[in-house]
């Protein structure tokens, strides 16, 4: 692990799948001192204590709606990963002003927070749904992502702000994958809304890695997208039933539902310019206000795709699905 990641660190959000994962990779790491995990679930908080049962860890109760709050903790902080959001796409679509008091309003109190608190890094987690969005979270998470990159610029703050854009996490909330798995075993049915969509797919620890990578490597101001794999949501609801369904097991088509896509997007053509390849694993799209001047390694290679779609992504085979299932 880089020595960026040091010291005091806050997790908004931090009870979530995500947090759990990074909470585990972070106590791996001597120079962390404390973690301080924000979050609104009292319960969830309960749970995760007894899980860890580490000194390390303290529990908050806090909102990122509330600028005080939110001032008050990042006070001693040196990163923080700012994970609180509301992301399932029906429910911020029935949720509209929800969905941008928190993902909207409750970034911009974080930003001003770590700004107020001269925090080392901000690191903002964001979605392939924010590139061309088609939903309010998409819409929602956009604008996060623009307050995030455009404080590094206009604020004179010491504060490293960044963002990391991936698409979806095997395992997480809101996957996809979890609720196969309970209806195969419930009802031996899976339900698909289009059979024709695409979706990007990544173990929880690789994007993780790829989180560690773009700080390792981060100037301030850009978006780091994740290269993920991709599959056809009928492809992934065959594979989990040739893995653990029977003879008996089915696929029932729903239909699109309001807000999704078809395929998402993690490099949109708008972006392919300020975009360049650093490894095989990682894009970064560098700052558009900057992008004449900043300064990159020779090892970086423009990117040579129109676009960085879950269409036009290197695909999962099954075997690639068996093993994001059962090595997670």
């Amino acid at each position: 692990m880089n020595n960026d990641i040091a010291g005091n660190v806050l997790i908004t959000g931090g009870t979530g799948s995500w947090g759990m994962v990074l909470t585990k990779r972070l106590l791996e790491n001597n120079k962390i001192n404390n973690i301080i995990i924000v979050s609104r679930n009292e319960h969830k908080q309960v749970e995760m204590k007894r899980q860890f049962n580490s000194k390390k860890i303290k529990f908050k109760i806090g909102d990122v709606r509330d600028l005080n709050i939110m001032v008050n903790l990042t006070k001693g902080i040196d990163i923080l990963f700012h994970l609180a959001a509301l992301k399932h796409v029906p429910v911020c679509e029935e949720n509209s002003w929800e969905s941008v008091q928190t993902n909207v309003i409750g970034t911009h109190n974080v930003i001003q927070a770590c700004i107020e608190n001269k925090v080392k890094v901000m690191v903002d987690v964001s979605t392939d749904k924010a590139v061309e969005p088609h939903n309010i979270y998409g819409i929602t998470k956009a604008c996060a992502e623009k307050l995030v990159v455009n404080s590094f610029h206009n604020y004179q703050s010491s504060t490293r702000f960044i963002c990391i854009r991936g698409g979806n996490v095997v395992g997480t909330n809101g996957s996809v994958i979890p609720l196969f798995r309970k209806q195969l075993e419930e009802q031996n049915y899976l339900t698909v809304t289009n059979p024709k969509m695409t979706r990007y797919l990544m173990k929880t620890n690789d994007a993780i890695n790829l989180i560690f990578n773009a700080i390792e490597v981060s100037k301030g101001g850009e978006i780091f997208v994740m290269r993920m794999k991709s599959t056809s949501i009928k492809f992934l609801a065959d594979s989990i039933i040739n893995l653990f369904g029977n003879s008996k097991s089915c696929i029932k088509i729903l239909g699109r539902r309001p807000g999704e896509k078809i395929h998402e997007v993690l490099v949109s053509k708008n972006e392919n310019h300020l975009s360049y390849e650093i490894n095989p694993d990682l894009y970064v799209i560098v700052p558009e206000n900057i992008s004449e001047t900043y300064s990159y390694p020779s090892t970086w290679k423009k990117m040579t795709n129109d676009e960085f779609t879950s269409n036009n992504a290197e695909k999962l085979t099954e075997e690639d699905i068996k093993n994001l299932l059962l090595n997670d």
